[in-house]
């Protein structure tokens, strides 16, 4: 975890602080800072952004003020001036299973702009960006790429796991405990004693999830330090890496080293080989686009998934495996799980770091680990493809994405069961009201027409509890937890809400799906597609003002990672160059 030792005196002269802090005319902007105590020597250095998602939301915010605290350590020791600043998050475990969680999406949003603007508004120079909640990773990393100032971004860390009747659990096994409720598997008194034990203090999901998926992606595309994804939330050593943290932001400004030398198409390459080797997450399929697109780098689903093809799946992990983030910690975490995949020639050693040195010369001293079994080695994968794959097909034409880590059963065809929301298919699992064999379809949920794309672990969650995980499929325009598991495919696109092919299905429509195959079909001709496309008209929802409303405006598909803007291709200037 130690940072780069380089440092020297900075020359302000190119800096984008020069604006705020250097010359007679900027008196003015200098009495603010001597205002917030700030000495003369202290406003002549680099400002640096260090920016978090803290807030009282839910437990993975809770610790980043204290990471704060000592990220902005790090930044003084090392010559540089730090700059707290917070940003927004929405925390889908609490937007769960209502129209809250349409606010998720869009919260990445907002989070990669509001930094792009605090750090915009006030010219700093560098950033160090600390997040715990889903989308505050992928949207503080898509910030970094657009300004393009020297950037580190580390992870607030891991919930600890809870303890019940003897075993590990995690808020996901309390998702599931619902559908047990409903199926009469667990007592009121065991549901409650569960939802009082399931997350015992600070930090984030405890199981591969978004999160902790994006929090591997950080490290494997080179934008975080070695090892600081698996330290749990509430550990001491987690403040150590804040620090480094800040010390290295100001090692890349010495030297010039800026997020678009680090995010390349390689290190986005490695950064989807570690999503499938951990059996994470669904949403990195989106969230690896529109970090991409920040780049100006096309890299679009269809281009992960086949990747996720390619890669062995070696992390034991829930929500399909048995273990959770901190055991991943104790077994050596990313490096060690690094390690045994570029051995196995599946990253590309070559690309840059923020530590200053690449994947390999970061993994040099480190060695695969004998003593445990949380992380596998190559030659002997939990499935020899990636946990999680990428499906196409005359219902999916431009893709979709399903999770198969620990899944039995890889095809399934049955009848199409259509909801045209989450609510209308949750109030069908809830009263048990489908078929072992049906295909669900929830529609109407994408980016465009929920807005906001939302996910699906009540409804998914609640099947699974009900014993009936491995007896249906589920289809959506929307997205899913990374919590979800069974046979769930989202971010079918084109969504319903542009005409896509989801939003033709009529309940009874043979629907087939081989996850081997890579294929989601249903059984009708193009021409009846094309004759049911003449009599369909957009479903209008609920969301025609406010920031939801604006959001639907702009957002493109999900293949392409649902983003609003141009990316660095339409860019005229860069941030850090200003």
């Amino acid at each position: 975890m130690d940072a780069p030792k380089d440092t020297k005196v900075f020359d302000k002269s190119r800096l984008p602080s020069r604006h705020v802090t250097e010359g007679p005319e900027r008196a003015p902007h200098r009495s603010f800072l001597y205002a917030m105590g700030l000495s003369e020597t202290e406003i002549h250095r680099p400002l640096i952004g260090v920016v978090t998602s803290w807030n009282e939301t839910a437990p993975c915010n809770i610790t980043l003020h204290r990471q704060a605290k000592a990220t902005k350590e790090g930044v003084d020791a090392a010559g540089g001036t730090p700059r707290e600043f917070t940003t927004i998050t929405v925390t889908d475990g609490i937007a769960m299973g209502h129209q809250g969680m349409k606010s998720s999406l869009v919260s990445r949003e907002i989070i990669a702009d509001s930094t792009e603007l605090t750090m915009r508004g006030h010219c700093y120079d560098a950033m160090v960006g600390i997040a715990g909640c889903d989308k505050s990773l992928p949207g503080l990393m898509m910030a970094m790429v657009r300004l393009n100032v020297p950037s580190v971004f580390m992870y607030g860390g891991s919930i600890l796991p809870g303890r019940f009747k003897d075993r590990d659990v995690t808020v996901g096994d309390v998702y599931e405990a619902v559908g047990e409720h409903t199926a009469g598997k667990i007592s009121d008194e065991d549901l409650h004693e569960l939802e009082c034990v399931a997350c015992p203090g600070g930090g984030s999901c405890g199981g591969q999830f978004t999160a902790n998926t994006m929090a591997c992606v950080s490290e494997a595309i080179g934008l975080a330090l070695p090892g600081s994804a698996g330290t749990p939330a509430v550990y001491e050593s987690r403040d150590q890496y804040a620090k480094a943290s800040g010390e290295a932001v100001m090692a890349l400004l010495a030297r010039n080293i800026r997020p678009r030398d680090i995010v390349t198409r390689k290190a986005l390459e490695n950064a989807a080989v570690v999503v499938a080797a951990t059996g994470g997450s669904t949403n990195g399929g989106l969230h690896l686009p529109a970090i991409a697109n920040e780049a100006g780098i096309d890299f679009d689903l269809l281009e992960v998934c086949e990747i996720f093809k390619k890669t062995p799946y070696i992390a034991d992990l829930k929500p399909s495996g048995k273990y959770v983030a901190k055991d991943m910690h104790e077994a050596g975490g990313m490096p060690v799980l690094m390690k045994t995949l570029l051995d196995g020639g599946f990253l590309h050693g070559d690309c840059m770091t923020v530590t200053g040195e690449t994947i390999a010369e970061n993994l040099a001293d480190v060695e695969f680990r004998e003593d445990q079994d949380v992380i596998r080695p190559v030659t002997n994968p939990l499935s020899p493809t990636g946990g999680v794959v990428g499906l196409t097909g005359n219902l999916a034409p431009d893709g979709a994405i399903v999770k198969v880590a620990g899944m039995k059963g890889l095809q399934h065809t049955g009848p199409a069961r259509v909801f045209e929301s989450e609510e209308e298919c949750f109030e069908a699992v809830l009263k048990k009201d489908y078929a072992e064999g049906d295909v669900l379809i929830i529609r109407n949920e994408g980016p465009r027409g929920g807005p906001g794309m939302r996910e699906m672990l009540s409804t998914t969650a609640t099947i699974y509890g009900q014993g009936m995980g491995d007896k249906v499929a589920l289809i959506t325009d929307g997205r899913f937890s990374g919590a979800t598991r069974g046979f769930c495919i989202g971010h079918v696109s084109p969504e319903a809400a542009t005409g896509g092919p989801i939003g033709l299905l009529k309940d009874g429509d043979i629907i087939t799906i081989d996850a081997e195959a890579g294929t989601i079909e249903v059984d009708i001709s193009d021409d009846e597609l094309a004759e049911r496309k003449k009599t369909w008209k957009p479903r209008q929802n609920d969301y025609q003002s406010g920031a939801l409303w604006r959001y639907a405006q702009t957002v493109g598909e999900a293949r392409h990672g649902a983003v609003t803007h141009p990316g660095a291709q339409g860019e005229a200037h860069v941030y850090a160059d200003i």
